[in-house]
Formats: structure tokens, C-alpha cells, sequence
């Protein structure tokens, strides 16, 4: 998502630490869809998909000549997963819009030859609402997290002490990962 830039530049830097920061939070989805439940593993699995698509989409070199494409496909086909897991309640729409905006994402960087382009400033518009509105929600949910989990106890993993938190905090790290580079667009 972000253009070349020297290996000593704040903006090279902050790009790596968003690689990071999504691989990390891919991983741990990986990890959660392998122990979940049969109910909570597609979500889980999406979640990771989602986590290492956005860290690709963040390398700051770009993602080579034949990236967006793939980064395409695998989009779409999240986008297809998530369509079906819609089926299990409105409440997985969120996996929809994120899918959706990483191939409008991915899209851009087709067109701009594996780096952002300038999207369409409406859709651009209306995502960058989503998510600030979608961050400063889940951000609100982490801080009052001391009550009870409103995280179903299956999607945490079987045993995992204060896995709800993390996945909130996962949740909102992909969050915040999708605002950053919306913004960068």
C-alpha cells in the first residue's frame, strides 16, 4: 500500500511495523481457527486470511508484478467465504465489508502497478467512516473488557484464560490496520 522509500524512513518504518502487526494478528487467527470449534472456525479462519492479506498489502516494496492479482483472487474468495458464513447471522457482515475493502484495495494496487492508487474518494470516503467508527467502538469495548466475554467461548480456543481480550484486541488491530492504510490511499 505505501510507495518505495529508504530502509531508514519513519514511513518505511511504520510500514513494517503494520506488516507485523497484521502477520502477528493473522497468525494468532490461524491458531484460533486450529483449536475452535466447528461453529467459530470459518470466522477464525477468514480473521487469518484477512491478517496476512493486509500485511502483504502493506509491504513496503510493493508486492511484485503479479501481487494485486493474487492479492485479488484471495480476496474474492474471502469475499465468497464471507458471503457464506452470512448465513450464520447478520452479525458476520463485518467480515464482508473488510473482505470487500481489501479487493477494492487490492484493485487500486492493480492499478497502480502494485502500489496504492487513488481510489474512488466516495468508497474511499465511506470505508475510512467504517473503520474509524469500527475502531473507536472496538477500542471502547477493549478498555471496558473487565466483565464479562461477549466473545463466544468457543472462538477463543478451548482453556484460553482472557482469550476474549485478545481477540478483541486482534479484532482491533486488524481494525486499525484496514483505517491505516485506507488512509494512505
Amino acid at each position: 500500500m505505501h510507495g518505495s522509500a529508504t530502509p531508514l524512513s519513519a514511513s518505511s518504518a511504520s510500514a513494517w511495523l503494520l506488516v507485523l502487526l497484521c502477520a502477528v494478528s493473522g497468525a494468532y487467527c490461524l491458531l484460533r481457527a486450529r483449536r475452535a470449534g466447528r461453529r467459530t472456525r470459518g470466522m477464525a479462519a477468514g480473521e487469518a486470511v484477512m491478517g496476512f492479506g493486509m500485511a502483504a498489502m502493506a509491504v513496503p516494496s510493493g508486492t511484485g508484478p503479479w501481487g494485486p492479482q493474487i492479492l485479488v483472487a484471495v480476496c474474492c474468495g474471502a469475499s465468497v467465504h464471507a458471503l457464506w458464513l452470512l448465513r450464520g447471522g447478520v452479525h458476520h457482515a463485518h467480515h464482508l465489508v473488510g473482505t470487500l475493502a481489501m479487493v477494492y484495495m487490492a484493485l487500486s494496487m492493480t492499478a497502480g502497478h502494485g502500489h496504492a492508487r487513488a481510489g474512488l474518494p466516495v468508497v474511499t470516503g465511506v470505508l475510512l467512516l467504517y473503520y474509524a467508527g469500527y475502531v473507536l467502538l472496538g477500542g471502547a469495548r477493549l478498555v471496558t473488557a473487565g466483565g464479562p466475554l461477549s466473545v463466544p467461548a468457543g472462538e477463543a480456543g478451548p482453556g484460553a484464560a482472557g482469550a476474549g481480550e485478545l481477540v478483541r484486541a486482534c479484532r482491533l488491530a486488524m481494525g486499525t490496520g484496514m483505517l491505516a492504510m485506507l488512509l494512505s490511499m
